[in-house]
């Protein structure tokens, strides 16, 4: 069955689910800036607006727009910035 998870207040809640291959998330991210870490790798991907990610390591911020998708290795942490309510696909493994 699915599972439903709520953070930051609610501003970010995600169902999830079970793929054919992998476990996965799709959630929704009200505007906020936000502090994620993993567990494994995750491979996400925007499906609507736009998430701004400051990667592990790295000092820059990148924009990634519905469609397109980033990935974090395992026991990482990694910050996100919606500047508008965004939904997101969440790949772990």
């Amino acid at each position: 069955m699915f599972k439903t998870n709520d953070y930051f207040g609610g501003k970010v809640k995600s169902i999830a689910f079970q793929t054919e291959t992998l476990p996965a998330t799709i959630g929704v991210m009200a505007r906020g800036e936000y502090k994620f870490g993993t567990n494994q790798k995750e491979k996400m991907t925007v499906t609507s607006g736009s998430l701004t990610v400051q990667l592990p390591g790295s000092a820059d911020w990148q924009t990634f727009t519905a469609g397109e998708s980033f990935e974090i290795a395992a026991n990482e942490v990694f910050l996100v910035r919606a500047d508008v309510e965004s939904s997101y696909l969440c790949l772990y493994g």
